[in-house]
């Protein structure tokens, strides 16, 4: 069975949070934020754009200073489909592609030559992340979280760093 689109539903949930941004600034955003959990390259969102347009869930217009920049915003249809799609129940677990997990999985000695190497690499990807994600924590609450304004953002800062250190008490038990 075909996987239901995703990308059309984080730009609309974007506009909802941002009204009238770029193309270019929506690219933007899955290098910050969004990027720490969901990827989509510039050749992805601007057809999907231009679908969303046609499809009546949001309108392109440029400003009356800056014609050379195309503008989108969020259509009562659009703000629908987003809420709509925020009620769906969550039925599946997201499916990872972890490449740690696979060559571990074909390790099948103790002893084996890479498996410390392995291991001393996976360790450092989710310290390095760690750090940036608290410092991004700290720049952007560091009075905590703020209840009425991009609360859901605190929270998906704060289960990252739960699975980062999670991950990495895991790690540390396997180092040999």
């Amino acid at each position: 069975m075909p996987k239901k689109r995703i990308l059309p539903y984080i730009i609309l949930g974007l506009l909802a949070q941002h009204e009238g941004m770029t193309g270019r600034q929506i690219t933007r955003q899955f290098q910050n934020e969004i990027g720490e959990f969901w990827k989509a390259a510039h050749s992805q969102i601007y057809p999907e754009l231009r679908q969303m347009v046609q499809d009546k869930w949001i309108e392109k217009y440029v400003k009356a200073d800056n014609d050379k920049e195309i503008y989108y915003k969020l259509l009562p249809l659009g703000k629908q489909k987003l809420t709509r799609w925020i009620e769906e129940p969550l039925e599946d677990l997201p499916v990872s592609q972890d490449l740690f997990s696979l060559k571990l999985f074909f390790i099948q000695d103790v002893n084996h030559p890479e498996l410390h190497r392995l291991v001393q690499e996976e360790i450092q990807l989710p310290e390095t992340q760690l750090s940036y994600l608290k410092m991004r924590e700290q720049l952007l609450f560091p009075d905590g979280p703020d209840y009425h304004h991009a609360y859901g953002h605190y929270l998906i800062l704060k289960r990252a760093i739960a699975r980062l250190n999670s991950q990495l008490t895991w790690l540390k038990t396997l180092q040999v």
